[in-house]
C-alpha cells in the first residue's frame, strides 16, 4: 500500500433541504475529484439535507415548518440516496465521508447528526452519530452512542471522524488515537452565530490566519475559525495524524430561506451575512497548516491554504509515513502512556429504544 493518499475536501452548500437534489451534487463531486486522482472525498456536517441553522436565529415557535422538512427530508442509513452513493464509490473505486441527518424506522421524527464513512468497495466503515447535539443543535437532533467511536482500517489508511464540538471532547479523540488513527475528519457547519449581529454591527465573515478577530469581534460572536483549527490542531498534534477540517459553504438560497417568515428579518440576515464563515483547511501531523490546492480549467494546481469564501474542492497530498516521527517524542497511546494508571471504557453498543425479543 502506498503511503502517499489524495484528500479532496469539499467546501461546498447543499440543495437546501432535498435530499435527493444534494445527492446529486454529492455523486457530481465524488465524479469530479475522482477524476483529478483523489482517494478520498470528504463533505461537511449535516450536508445531506442541511445544517439546521435556523435554530439558532428564529424562535423555537417559528421553526415548525422547518423541522417538519429536516424530518421528511432526513434519510435512511439504508436509504436510496447512501445506496446510490456507495454504488458510486465502489464504480469509481473512491471512498466518501459524508456528514448526512439521520432518520431511524422506529420514529418519524428522531434524527440523528450522523458521518458516514465509505470505502472504495462501496462498504460502510464507519457509521458514526454525534454523541451530543451541541447548543440550539438539540432542537433537531438526539443524542448518539458511541457505536460509530471507530477507525476504518482502509487501503488509504487509518481513517477516523467526529462532528464539530466532538472535536472538544478528550475522551472521544482519545478514542480514535488509541485505534491509530492516521487521517482525523472534523466536520463543521458553514456558520455557528451564537449572538445577533445588527445591519451595521461589524462584519466577522472573512478569515485573517493571522489576526483573527478584534476583540470587539470576539465579544459579539464565537471565533468559528479559531475555535475549529485550535480543536483539530491540537488533536493532529497529540494523535501525530493529518487534519481534514471540512466546513460547510453558506450560499444564498439558505440565507434567503431562513430570512423568508422571520418575525426579525434584518437581524437574521445581518446575523447570517456578516458572521464568520467557516474555512476549510488540511493539518499535518504536528498541528501546523497544510497547504493544499484547487484543480483550475486544464488540470493545473493553484496553491491555497483554505477555502472559506467560495465554493470549491480543496485538494491535498498526504504521506502517511510523516505520522511515524513525532511518535519517537510523544506517543500518547503507547510509549508515552501509563496504562497502569489509566483506563478507558468505551461503550461501543448501538442503542435502540427497546429490545424486543
Amino acid at each position: 500500500m502506498s503511503s502517499s493518499v489524495r484528500v479532496a475536501i469539499c467546501h461546498v452548500a447543499p440543495v437546501f433541504l432535498s435530499a435527493r437534489k444534494t445527492t446529486e451534487k454529492v455523486i457530481s463531486l465524488i465524479t469530479e475529484a475522482t477524476k483529478n486522482k483523489a482517494n478520498l472525498v470528504v463533505f461537511p456536517e449535516a450536508y445531506i439535507p442541511a445544517f439546521p441553522i435556523w435554530s439558532a436565529l428564529r424562535a423555537p415557535t417559528e421553526n415548525h415548518n422547518f423541522f417538519q422538512q429536516m424530518a421528511l427530508e432526513s434519510i435512511y442509513i439504508d436509504g436510496e440516496e447512501i445506496k446510490t452513493i456507495q454504488t458510486v464509490a465502489k464504480t469509481l473505486g473512491v471512498m466518501a465521508s459524508i456528514g448526512i441527518s439521520e432518520k431511524v424506522r422506529y420514529s418519524s421524527a428522531t434524527l440523528f447528526n450522523s458521518n458516514v464513512i465509505i470505502d472504495d468497495s462501496g462498504d460502510i466503515v464507519v457509521h458514526h452519530r454525534k454523541l451530543m447535539p451541541t447548543f440550539f443543535e438539540k432542537l433537531t437532533w438526539s443524542p448518539g452512542d458511541g457505536f460509530g467511536l471507530r477507525v476504518a482500517d482502509t487501503s488509504v489508511g487509518k481513517i477516523g471522524n467526529l462532528i464539530c464540538g466532538e472535536n472538544t471532547n478528550p475522551l472521544a479523540r482519545y478514542s480514535l488515537m488509541a485505534q491509530g488513527e492516521q487521517i482525523h475528519i472534523s466536520t463543521w457547519p458553514a456558520v455557528w452565530p451564537t449572538r445577533n449581529i445588527t445591519e451595521d454591527g461589524p462584519s466577522t465573515s472573512r478569515l485573517d490566519m493571522k489576526q483573527g478577530m478584534s476583540r470587539k469581534e470576539r465579544a459579539m460572536n464565537y471565533d468559528n475559525v479559531a475555535a475549529n483549527k485550535i480543536r483539530a490542531s491540537a488533536h493532529c498534534f497529540e494523535a501525530k495524524c493529518f487534519g481534514v477540517v471540512s466546513s460547510g459553504f453558506l450560499d444564498a438560497d439558505t440565507i434567503h430561506a431562513i430570512i423568508d417568515g422571520s418575525r426579525d428579518p434584518e437581524t437574521v440576515h445581518a446575523t447570517l451575512e456578516k458572521s464568520q464563515r467557516g474555512a476549510s483547511m488540511f493539518l499535518d501531523p504536528t498541528g501546523m497548516p497544510l497547504p493544499g490546492f484547487i484543480m483550475n480549467p486544464g488540470s493545473s494546481q493553484e496553491k491555497r491554504e483554505f477555502l472559506q469564501m467560495e465554493e470549491g474542492v480543496l485538494y491535498a497530498d498526504l504521506d502517511l509515513n510523516d505520522c511515524i516521527e513525532g511518535k519517537q517524542y510523544h506517543d500518547v497511546v503507547g510509549g508515552y502512556q501509563r496504562l497502569d494508571v489509566f483506563n478507558l471504557k468505551v461503550d461501543r453498543r448501538r442503542k435502540l429504544p427497546a429490545e424486543l425479543y
